[in-house]
């Protein structure tokens, strides 16, 4: 038999989701249909052509992001009732971070070694300016993924409903006002600041209704050094594989210091 009551409440907790989903797809999608009804005919395919072959770089982080979402939110609703499940979550969002942040750091690093085997056409190499960018959008992507546990847990779905508007708002506007000005790379810099501010409005709220005590001493060492170095490394030392590298070594010692205990009992297990 038909149960109105439980499918009232499954509506309430679903439909803000579904909003949600709409809003991710204009954050992903809604860049190239401005870039197209925005820019010139004559430039608009180039300017697509080379942001949506740049972007492809960011594939390594997307997809980790992607294979991380469809993992850990079976996990986060199986231990929400056992005993202090907070320590728990926050210890992931800690490892996801540091495993992220070398993910970054890494592509970063050899961008212009992957270029030749993801973006074939040689014209479309001029975008290769905006990989760090997406990289690190995305990167706050799958962050927010994993703060967006409380409104999950708690069943406050309309606030995921509302973090997502909320950047779509923000994609469509930094599109609307500057891609007559500076084509593909204000669709790069709307994709990082709308990925930004839902990660850091889900951590606000999430702080409000379902404190978890994140260590943001460690979470923020590891991804303000990581963002860092991979600005020095793309944007001062590009090409230049010592400097790069040496980045990326110095990291993964960070990294390995402060994580090492849990590498050990990890590999013990």
């Amino acid at each position: 038999m038909f149960n109105s009551a439980l499918w009232k409440t499954m509506f309430r907790y679903a439909f803000p989701i579904l909003i949600a989903g709409v809003a991710f797809s204009i954050n992903e999608t809604f860049d190239r249909i401005l870039l197209k009804e925005l820019l010139p005919e004559d430039i608009a395919e180039t300017q697509i052509g080379m942001y949506s072959a740049c972007y492809k770089i960011a594939l390594f982080m997307t997809l980790f992001a992607a294979a991380y979402k469809l993992g850990i939110e079976p996990f986060f609703f199986s231990h929400a009732k056992t005993e202090n499940p907070q320590k728990n979550y926050a210890k992931i969002l800690e490892f996801y971070i540091a495993f992220g942040a070398v993910i970054l750091l890494t592509v970063v690093v050899f961008a212009d070694v992957l270029k030749p085997f993801i973006v074939r056409d040689e014209a479309y190499w001029e975008a290769m300016w905006i990989v760090p960018i997406i990289l690190i959008a995305n990167f706050c992507l799958g962050i927010y993924y994993n703060l967006s546990v409380w409104y999950k847990i708690t069943d406050r779905t309309k606030f995921g409903a509302y973090i997502s508007v909320f950047g779509a708002v923000i994609t469509l506007a930094i599109n609307i006002l500057f891609i007559k000005t500076y084509g593909y790379k204000a669709s790069a810099i709307a994709t990082l600041v709308a990925y930004a501010t839902m990660m850091f409005l889900s951590y606000y709220f999430g702080k409000k209704y379902y404190p978890i005590p994140y260590n943001l001493k460690k979470i923020g060492l590891y991804f303000s050094v990581s963002i860092g170095f991979s600005i020095v490394s793309f944007y001062y030392f590009r090409e230049n594989f010592m400097v790069g590298i040496a980045l990326l070594i110095a990291f993964l010692i960070v990294v390995f210091r402060s994580e090492k205990n849990q590498i050990k009992l990890l590999l013990k297990q």
